[in-house]
């Protein structure tokens, strides 16, 4: 088994095994592979992430959660959710943030449960009135820093239906420009211009073949 973790677009992955999701990263000449179990290790790993020239890592222990326990202590862990929202055409609604398209999701609120944060963000986020929740896909996670904080952000998605009729209104105090529903068979040129944690996401929903 493995957790994915990605540092901007680069995947660290936290193993007890090498699948076949790990082996094309092994050989890499810009990888970084680690099998020790240790406070130093795992520091210099993570350093090792925040470099130009590395471009993926293997974190190897035969306890997968000893050792995810181990490298959480080196982060402030946020939780957030978001949606994979199809229509009835099994259109995909994608917003464009920052330059990129992406995903609705947001962080959790406190006394609040992951589902009606999901549906809470999507809604803000895209202007959508009714939205249905109908099932959970996959949890993500990428680092990054804020206000002197290494933070690790673990996201909770879920599929859900939404009418495409709606009226879509981006949020633009969070920098949302745009929304559209994609068909399926163009997705492909909108994820080229993505993150590869959407493509994972959109993967784990069936709707579109790994594409890295």
């Amino acid at each position: 088994m493995h957790i994915k973790i990605y540092f901007q677009n680069n995947p660290l992955f936290l193993c007890d095994d090498i699948d076949e999701a790990i082996t094309p990263y092994v050989h890499h000449d810009d990888a970084v592979f680690v099998d020790e179990f240790s406070t130093p290790a795992i520091k210099s790993m993570l350093h090792e992430m925040r470099q130009k020239e590395v471009h993926a890592g293997i974190l190897y222990h035969t306890n997968l959660d000893e050792l995810k326990k181990a490298v959480w202590k080196k982060f402030t862990i946020v939780l957030a959710a978001g949606g994979v929202v199809a229509d009835q055409h099994r259109n995909i609604l994608l917003i464009h943030r920052k330059g990129k398209w992406d995903l609705p999701k947001g962080k959790l609120d406190k006394k609040e449960s992951l589902e009606v944060c999901a549906i809470r963000e999507v809604k803000e986020e895209t202007g959508l009135k009714e939205v249905r929740l109908i099932e959970s896909l996959i949890t993500t996670y990428h680092v990054y820093d804020e206000s002197g904080k290494h933070i690790l952000k673990e996201t909770h998605w879920y599929l859900m239906h939404a009418d495409g009729k709606q009226s879509l209104h981006p949020q633009t105090e969070e920098q949302i420009d745009e929304i559209k529903w994609v068909k399926p068979s163009v997705l492909k040129e909108y994820l080229d211009n993505s993150y590869p944690l959407v493509r994972d996401v959109l993967s784990e929903a069936g709707l579109v073949k790994q594409l890295h």
